[in-house]
């Protein structure tokens, strides 16, 4: 994804990696409950459509800050956890958070 944003500007590059509608729950989830499974991630994202989900999963993917695991071969079946790039985010997170408790 390239935003029309000013591309020297820090948040405008974290923009363009997790700023995608239903990218930042995908990351709540993940920090909340571990690894999941495109199911379980879809359960707990209500409105979200698979194709979507489908679609943030790659991009958040592709920028390194989720990976996934093959946990069954027939059909190929993954699970998505946090790569170290994805677990620096926590504390965006909770200021996220916290943000949105006192805000909101």
């Amino acid at each position: 994804m390239t935003s029309g944003y000013d591309q020297n500007c820090p948040i405008a590059q974290a923009l363009d990696v997790i700023g995608e509608k239903w990218s930042l729950l995908v990351l709540r989830d993940l920090f909340r409950k571990g690894p999941l499974r495109f199911q379980d991630l879809a359960d707990g994202l209500a409105g979200v459509a698979p194709n979507t989900l489908s679609a943030r999963l790659k991009t958040l993917e592709k920028q390194g800050v989720i990976a996934t695991r093959l946990y069954e071969k027939h059909p190929p079946r993954y699970e998505y956890f946090l790569t170290d790039k994805g677990q620096a985010l926590g504390p965006v997170l909770k200021a996220l958070h916290k943000w949105g408790e006192h805000y909101g």
